[in-house]
């Protein structure tokens, strides 16, 4: 059951995004951006914490989770340096992920030799 929760809020995430591709003129960085934000500010509010605890990775792998991940990680970090934790916090507690990104967007970059076009 874990599974198709997963899938369907995840799969709900990519169909609003395709909606936003089709439908719309944003480009796709503008809705990925936008994904962020809505998860931050959802995280922010606690409505996030929620479709996690229902939907388990269907809602942490996307960007929405992403962004309740920096929301989450300043909560705590204020809670615990005071107001020096709305600068540390969201770096702090995406920093594996972020690095995770850069070290293989830098491997894929040795790997496949992009061009312009």
């Amino acid at each position: 059951m874990d599974y198709l929760k997963a899938f369907l809020i995840g799969g709900i995430f990519c169909v609003i995004g395709q909606i936003l591709i089709d439908k719309t003129k944003l480009t796709p960085a503008r809705i990925l951006v936008s994904y962020v934000v809505v998860g931050v500010f959802l995280g922010a509010i606690g409505v996030y914490q929620k479709i996690v605890d229902f939907a388990g990775a269907g809602a942490t792998v996307p960007l929405t989770g992403f962004g309740n991940t920096l929301a989450s990680g300043v909560r705590e970090s204020i809670d615990k340096d005071g107001f020096l934790g709305i600068f540390t916090g969201g770096l702090t507690a995406t920093a594996g992920g972020i690095a995770a990104a850069v070290v293989f967007g830098w491997l894929a970059g040795l790997i496949f030799k992009p061009k312009d076009k």
